[in-house]
């Protein structure tokens, strides 16, 4: 896995230390902060703070466990997508990591929408806000998604500068918040809860049964590890960090991590005792607590001052919130979708982009009419499916490796299985949202990887000390510069001397005429584009180019060409036909890198070398 440069003291320039970037991360994690509470008190009612203790345990014993494994694996902030793309190879391994993908970007579509939504009600339950703007929350929560493309369109980028005292003013705010209801708090407040709690379920077990069967719909509040982990390289290393081991970063995300789930774990038990015991029960569904909890405790027990600046800082967290999924968005689908090909050409330009993931919000927003609840099973599920790729991946690593936490992390599964599963049989408006994600992704994925198979497909090309001889003696002979493309096959040097004798007779390729077989072995035809590698193997009378490439056509236009600029030469290359369908062929070439490779390396060279005489001449017979 490549890793980033040196993390040494003089290279430290743009890196922060970790509890900068944990507040660039609360963006995310800390701004549901603003909506989990409340939506708390709609899924989980009475259960609600000992839902949330139990949420706590989960992130604490689990979530946290794996993501800081994940750390360690991933110190370029590759993440649960990128450990995934190592471990699970061809095309079985390309399908889920789109379809996480896919659930990745439920998550952070919803993230735009829901949080411009919660900002909205943040707004408008506001004293202050104009009269004449309530009753207007979708077209709000519509002007605050296109303001944040449009900032996007412009160029906009995070600044840890400004996310430090955002974040850490809204927590301050929060604990303030949080300490001032929870000193109203008498004995009789627990005792009625208890009571009330005993009443519906009497017996302890199964009180503990509901418990854990109501947590998984508090899920909300454990958004934002997943960006914790992306935003590793953003840490400040130790001066001892090296490329290959960067110590002193994955430390600061360790901490990160840690810090993040205590407090995040903190907020999460005291707002849920301060907004179940103190909120009347029949606010619960009203406008002005669904949503925005924790504000209607700061209005209440502080002051409209003081609750007009929690709800400014709410909005503007909020406001955040969005930027970092934004942000989240236009890294997915350059990091992965063109390593796979699947990419269309017009996602390469960042405003395009943006505009398109604008659209998207807008279609949600008018979809769920900007309602904050309606719009939270998409992304707890989201958020739990990468969650629980990041379990799957960590567990196939430490079975891979042999490690003895293999199965502590075997042992996790079933569990971010169940908060999964639970979540989704609850609210499955979660799944179907992800699903035409997910549709979406996998079909302009694969349109796209049809529509740029014909590209060369190589990155460049790395020569062993006899390939470059091979290349050294044909640049000095006087003959022409010909190759014979065989297919790898046992059979030893008989083989070759065979292929040279039909490739001969049916070409009628002088006998004085030095050839140079080249074969293609395809590792894993999923993987779009590749630095193609290359061995010479001097055979007695045989000299054989051995190429580790992707699709055979592709890679054997591409080594043509670089041929020609090594050399100086045009390239002349011979197959013999295969015996294939057209549509097998098509088929075979599209998803196993092979097909019908004649015509198919013509085409390649024919649409990157408009010039007939200078483009490589492909000769079949037999």
């Amino acid at each position: 896995m490549k890793t980033l440069p040196d993390q040494s003291a003089h290279s430290e320039e743009g890196r922060y230390p970790w509890w900068q970037v944990l507040c660039l991360t609360g963006v995310d994690l800390f701004s549901s902060l603003g909506y989990q509470p409340g939506i708390a008190l709609l899924a989980a009612g009475l259960l609600s703070p000992l839902a949330n203790l139990t949420l706590v345990a989960f992130a604490l014993f689990a979530v946290y466990p794996v993501y800081r494994r994940l750390a360690e694996v991933s110190p370029d902030g590759q993440g649960s997508v990128g450990l995934l793309t190592r471990l699970l190879p061809g095309w079985r391994g390309k399908v889920v990591v789109l379809v996480v993908l896919g659930f990745m970007a439920t998550d952070f579509m919803i993230t735009i929408t829901l949080s411009a939504a919660d900002a909205a009600v943040h707004f408008l339950g506001n004293p202050l806000a104009p009269a004449w703007l309530q009753g207007y929350q979708v077209g709000l929560t519509l002007f605050l998604v296109g303001l944040l493309g449009f900032v996007f369109y412009l160029g906009f980028r995070e600044a840890i500068g400004l996310a430090v005292p955002i974040t850490l003013g809204y927590l301050t705010l929060n604990a303030i918040t949080l300490i001032a209801a929870l000193a109203h708090l008498r004995p009789d407040h627990l005792e009625g809860w208890w009571r009330r709690l005993l009443a519906a379920q009497p017996d302890p077990a199964g009180l503990l049964l509901v418990t854990v069967l109501a947590f998984p719909k508090l899920a909300l509040g454990l958004s934002g590890y997943e960006t914790g982990v992306a935003l590793m390289p953003l840490i400040r290393g130790g001066a001892a960090d090296t490329p290959m081991q960067p110590l002193g970063r994955i430390r600061g995300a360790h901490r990160l991590l840690l810090a993040a789930a205590l407090v995040m774990g903190s907020f999460l038990v005291a707002a849920g005792f301060a907004t179940t015991l103190l909120i009347p029960e029949d606010l619960w569904r009203s406008e002005e607590v669904a949503g925005r909890a924790i504000s209607f405790l700061a209005h209440r027990y502080l002051g409209e001052g003081f609750g007009s600046l929690y709800d400014l800082f709410s909005i503007v967290i909020l406001w955040f919130a969005g930027a970092s999924a934004m942000a989240g968005l236009l890294t997915i689908v350059p990091r992965y979708l063109p390593r796979f090909g699947m990419a269309p050409e017009w996602a390469k330009q960042r405003r395009l982009l943006v505009l398109f993931f604008t659209g998207v919000g807008f279609a949600l927003t008018l979809a769920f009419q900007a309602r904050v609840e309606a719009q939270a099973a998409a992304y707890a599920t989201g958020v739990l499916v990468v969650m629980s790729s990041a379990a799957l991946g960590i567990y196939l690593l430490a079975q891979k490796e042999k490690r003895r936490e293999a199965a502590y992390f075997r042992a996790l599964l079933p569990v971010f299985a169940y908060v999964l599963l639970a979540n989704v049989v609850e609210r499955p408006d979660g799944v179907r949202i992800a699903s035409f994600f997910i549709a979406a992704t996998l079909f302009v994925s694969f349109l796209s990887r049809a529509l740029r198979s014909f590209e060369l497909r190589v990155e460049g090309f790395a020569l062993d000390e006899m390939a470059e001889h091979f290349v050294a003696l044909i640049k000095e002979q006087e003959a022409p510069l010909r190759l014979v493309a065989h297919r790898p096959e046992r059979g030893g040097l008989a083989a070759y001397w065979e292929k040279e004798r039909r490739i001969r007779e049916a070409t009628h390729i002088p006998a004085h005429d030095p050839i140079y077989f080249v074969e293609v072995y395809v590792q894993d035809p999923s993987e779009f584009t590749t630095e193609a590698w290359v061995w010479g193997v001097d055979h007695p009378e045989v000299k054989v180019f051995r190429i580790l490439g992707t699709a055979a056509p592709n890679t054997l236009a591409a080594f043509l060409l670089y041929l020609r600029e090594r050399t100086g030469k045009r390239p002349h290359i011979y197959f013999e036909w295969g015996d294939e369908g057209p549509l097998q062929a098509a088929l075979n070439f599209l998803l196993f890198g092979e097909g019908d490779v004649p015509t198919l390396t013509h085409e390649v060279l024919r649409r990157h070398e408009p010039d007939r005489s200078k483009r490589p001449v492909v000769h079949v017979g037999g």
